[in-house]
C-alpha cells in the first residue's frame, strides 16, 4: 500500500531545529512593537510588592489602573498611592520638577515629535519611571512597562532598560468585519480593544454591511446578528480610556446585498436584488443620510468610513447607458462626490476603500481635498505605489490597509500575512501615508478572530515602528509578549504552520482553505486535488502536527497567557492537519476495497474492509471523527467570543460532512455482509468510493 511522496527535503530541517528556533539574547527584552531608541541590559529580581505613585489626573490613574491589573494578574501585588513597596512605579508629565529630575538624572532629551503619543521609560533595580508629555503617552509607557516585566521564571524580574519612543504612524488600526458570519459580543469586542491597545493601536473600526441596527430602518439588521446602539455606546466610552478611535464603516455604495435583497429597497440597487446602489436614484442619497445619521448620533469619531469598494455591478444594470456614455470612473466618483455632500453637515471626514477610483487618476483631482483614501491590497509583498500614488498626486491623505490572510482559510496564511503588512505599511510610510487599518476579513462566515492576534499584533510593531518592520524579530518576540511563553515552542508552532500553507502552495493544491478542507475527496474536483495534495500531504501533516505537539508543551509553563488564542491555533492545526488526513486516507480506503475485491497472496478480504469501516474504529470512523471534533471546537471558539447568530450555518456543514462518512463506513459493512453470503464484493462505484485513484501508485 503506497502512496507517492517526496523526500521531506528542506522541511524537515524545520522540524529537527530546538523548540527555540534561535537562542534569546539576555539583553534583548523582545518588546511589540520594538521601540525607536532602547538600551536594555539584565534581568532583576522584580520584588513582589509594587506601589505605583498616585498619578495626578484620571487619565493617569486610568493608565495606573491598567498596569496594576496587569501586574495582579500575574501575581505582584501593586498599591496605588500607598506607602512604598519594595518597588516604586512613577509616572510623571513633561514640565513637571519630578520629570525634568528623573530626565537630568538619565540624561534623557524629550523631543518634539515624541509630545503627542511618546515616552520615556527608565527601569532599575529599585524603581521605574514613565515621563510623557500627554496622556497617551503615558498609557504606551505604561504598556512597555508590562513587557519588560518576567513571570516566565521561578522569581518575577524585570529587564533594566532605559528607552525613548514615539509612533512612526499617526493613525493605527485594525478592522473587524462584523457582516459576514460572526457578531463578537460586547465583552470580547472590549477584550480586542484592551489587548491591542496595549500594543499601541489608537484605531477600531467596526466593519457594517447590515449588522447596525437603525432605528428608521429596521428591517435590514437580523434578530439576534446585530450591534445595539446601547452596545456601541458602552464600547466607544470603554474604547477612549484606552486612546482607542472607534471609527465605523458602513458600506454606502457597494457590498449591500442584505439591504437591497428586501423588496423595500431592492428598486434602489442597480441591479434587481443585488450588490451596489444605483447612483442618480432619488431615493439612494436619502437612505445613506438616514443610516449615517443614526451612526454620527452614536460614534463622536471624527471620521466615518463610508466604504465603496468592490462595486463590480455599475454600469451592468440601470446605469448602463450612462456608464457607456460618461465612462465608469464619472459615474463612480460621481456619485462618491455626492455621498460627500450629502453628509458634509456631520462635520466628518469621510474614508473611502480606493480601490475602484486609483484607476481613474485624472478624476481623483476632482474629489473633496478632506476625503480620505483607503488604498489595499492584501496578496502582494511589494510594489504598492499604485494604491497610494494616484491620491498623493491629487493632495488627498492616505491611508493603508494589508491584511492578516485569514479569510476562507481553517487558519491564517501568515507566510503571505505578514509580509503584506510589512511591505504595504514600510511604503505607505514613504509615501506619506498618516494612518493604517489592518484588516481580517469573514468571506464565508467561517472566521474566528482569535486566531488573528498574531498577525494584527505584527501590524502594530510595523506601524509603530519606523521604516521595515523586521518579521524575525516579531516571529522571536510574539510568543514571549502575547502568552507569556519563554521557551520559544509558541513561536516555533507558529512558523510550522505558516511552513504548511507554504508547502501546500508549492504543491499547487493552494492554501489550507475551508474550501479545501469541506471538499470530498472523491468528488470531480476532489480527485483533481488529492493528485497535488498526495505529494506533500505526510510532511505537510508532520508540521501541523509538531505545531500541535508544540503548544500542548507550552501550555504546561507556568505563568501562561491568552490560553483561548492558543484554544484557536491548536484548532486551527488540527483542521490543517485535517485536511492532510483526509485526503491520505480517501486514497487508502480506495486501495483496501480494490484489493478485498481482487485479492493477492496474503491478503484478507475481511481484513481490508475492517480498515475502511468497523466497530472499534477504521478510516470511515476517523473521518467521520474528525469533522466531529472539528465541530466540538469550532462551536467552543465561536460562542467564546461571538453570540450565536450565523454559528448554525457552519455547524451544519460540519454534520453534513459526519454523515458522509458515516453513510460510507455503513455502506462498507453492508457490502462486507453481501460478500458474506454471496462471495462476491460489489463494486466500488455502488457504493460510492471510486474503485481507483488517478496517481496513485498500487
Amino acid at each position: 500500500m503506497k502512496t507517492s511522496r517526496p523526500l521531506l527535503a528542506a522541511f524537515m530541517i524545520a522540524l529537527v531545529l530546538p523548540a527555540t528556533a534561535r537562542a534569546r539574547s539576555a539583553d534583548d527584552p523582545h518588546l511589540i512593537p520594538k521601540p525607536r531608541d532602547i538600551s536594555a541590559s539584565t534581568l532583576a529580581e522584580l520584588p513582589r510588592s509594587v506601589t505605583i505613585a498616585a498619578p495626578a489626573n484620571d487619565d493617569d490613574k486610568f493608565a495606573a489602573h491598567d498596569l496594576a491589573d496587569a501586574l495582579k494578574e500575574r501575581g505582584i501585588k501593586s498599591v496605588i498611592g500607598g506607602p512604598d513597596g519594595a518597588y516604586r512605579i512613577t509616572f510623571a508629565r513633561l514640565g513637571t520638577p519630578l520629570a525634568d529630575k528623573i530626565l537630568a538624572d538619565h540624561h534623557l532629551t524629550f523631543t518634539s515629535e515624541m509630545k503627542a503619543e511618546g515616552y520615556v521609560l527608565v527601569t532599575t533595580a529599585e524603581n521605574a519611571h514613565v515621563v510623557a508629555a500627554s496622556a497617551a503617552g503615558i498609557f504606551y509607557g505604561a504598556q512597555t512597562l508590562k513587557q519588560l516585566v518576567r513571570t516566565d521564571g521561578a522569581k518575577v524580574r524585570v529587564q533594566l532598560a532605559t528607552i525613548r519612543d514615539w509612533p512612526a504612524m499617526k493613525y493605527r488600526g485594525w478592522q473587524d468585519d462584523l457582516s459576514r458570519g460572526r457578531i463578537p459580543t460586547l465583552d470580547f469586542q472590549k477584550k480586542q480593544i484592551r489587548l491591542l491597545a496595549a500594543y499601541k493601536l489608537n484605531v477600531f473600526s467596526p466593519y457594517y454591511e447590515h449588522t447596525l441596527a437603525y432605528a428608521d430602518n429596521p428591517l435590514i439588521a437580523p434578530p439576534g446578528g446585530s450591534t445595539s446602539p446601547e452596545d456601541i455606546r458602552e464600547l466607544v466610552a470603554y474604547a477612549k480610556k484606552y486612546h482607542v478611535d472607534v471609527i465605523p464603516e458602513q458600506e454606502a455604495f457597494g457590498h449591500l446585498h442584505h439591504l437591497l435583497k428586501y423588496d423595500i429597497y431592492a428598486g434602489l440597487g442597480e441591479t434587481p436584488h443585488g450588490h451596489v446602489l444605483a447612483p442618480g436614484d432619488p431615493n439612494s442619497l436619502p437612505l445613506i443620510k438616514s443610516m449615517f445619521a443614526e451612526i454620527d448620533s452614536l460614534f463622536p469619531s471624527k471620521f466615518l468610513h463610508i466604504g465603496a469598494d468592490e462595486t463590480f455591478e455599475l454600469g451592468l444594470g440601470r446605469t448602463k447607458d450612462r456608464v457607456q456614455k460618461e465612462g465608469m470612473g464619472a459615474v463612480y466618483l460621481g456619485f462618491l462626490k455626492d455621498i460627500e455632500a450629502a453628509l458634509k453637515p456631520s462635520g466628518k471626514r469621510l474614508l473611502f476603500w480606493g480601490d475602484v477610483a486609483q484607476n481613474h487618476g485624472d478624476l481623483v483631482k476632482s474629489l473633496p481635498k478632506d476625503m480620505i483614501a483607503v488604498g489595499w491590497d492584501y496578496w502582494s509583498v511589494k510594489n504598492f505605489e499604485r494604491y497610494v500614488k494616484p491620491f498623493a498626486d491629487a493632495g488627498i491623505e492616505t491611508w493603508v490597509a494589508p491584511g492578516v490572510n485569514n479569510w476562507n482559510r481553517v487558519f491564517p496564511n501568515y507566510d503571505i500575512g505578514l509580509r503584506n503588512i510589512q511591505g504595504f505599511i514600510r511604503d505607505g510610510q514613504k509615501m506619506g501615508s498618516t494612518g493604517v487599518i489592518n484588516t481580517t476579513w469573514g468571506d464565508d462566515g467561517e472566521a474566528i478572530f482569535s486566531e488573528t492576534w498574531y498577525g494584527f499584533l505584527y501590524g502594530a510593531a510595523a506601524s509603530w515602528q519606523s521604516g521595515e518592520s523586521s518579521i524575525d524579530d516579531f516571529q522571536h518576540s510574539y510568543g514571549l509578549q502575547f502568552h507569556g511563553d519563554a521557551s520559544g515552542k509558541i513561536d516555533a508552532a507558529m512558523l510550522k504552520l505558516a511552513a504548511a500553507h507554504v508547502m501546500l502552495q508549492k504543491s499547487g493544491v493552494g492554501e489550507a482553505t475551508n474550501e479545501l478542507y469541506w471538499l470530498d475527496p472523491y468528488s470531480a474536483d476532489g480527485q483533481i486535488a488529492a493528485q497535488k495534495i498526495r505529494v506533500v500531504s505526510r510532511d505537510y501533516r508532520i508540521l501541523a502536527e509538531s505545531a500541535i505537539v508544540l503548544i500542548a508543551q507550552a501550555r504546561r509553563q507556568p505563568g501562561i497567557r491568552e490560553t483561548a488564542a492558543l484554544d484557536a491555533i491548536e484548532m486551527g492545526a488540527r483542521r490543517m492537519d485535517f485536511i492532510g488526513m483526509k485526503f491520505e486516507l480517501a486514497d487508502e480506503i480506495v486501495q483496501y476495497y480494490a484489493r478485498a475485491g481482487n485479492p493477492v497472496a496474503g491478503s484478507s478480504p475481511g481484513h481490508d474492509l475492517s480498515e475502511i469501516s468497523s466497530r472499534i474504529n477504521a478510516r470511515t470512523q476517523d473521518l467521520r471523527d474528525g469533522y466531529v471534533l472539528g465541530r466540538e471546537l469550532f462551536e467552543k471558539a465561536w460562542l467564546g467570543e461571538s453570540k450565536p447568530y450565523f454559528m448554525r450555518n457552519v455547524l451544519e456543514r460540519f454534520d453534513i460532512a459526519a454523515q458522509l462518512w458515516i453513510q460510507r463506513g455503513d455502506k462498507v459493512a453492508a457490502a462486507r455482509n453481501e460478500m458474506n453470503r454471496t462471495k462476491k464484493l460489489p463494486s466500488a462505484e455502488s457504493i460510492g468510493i471510486p474503485s481507483s485513484m488517478p496517481g496513485i501508485v498500487p
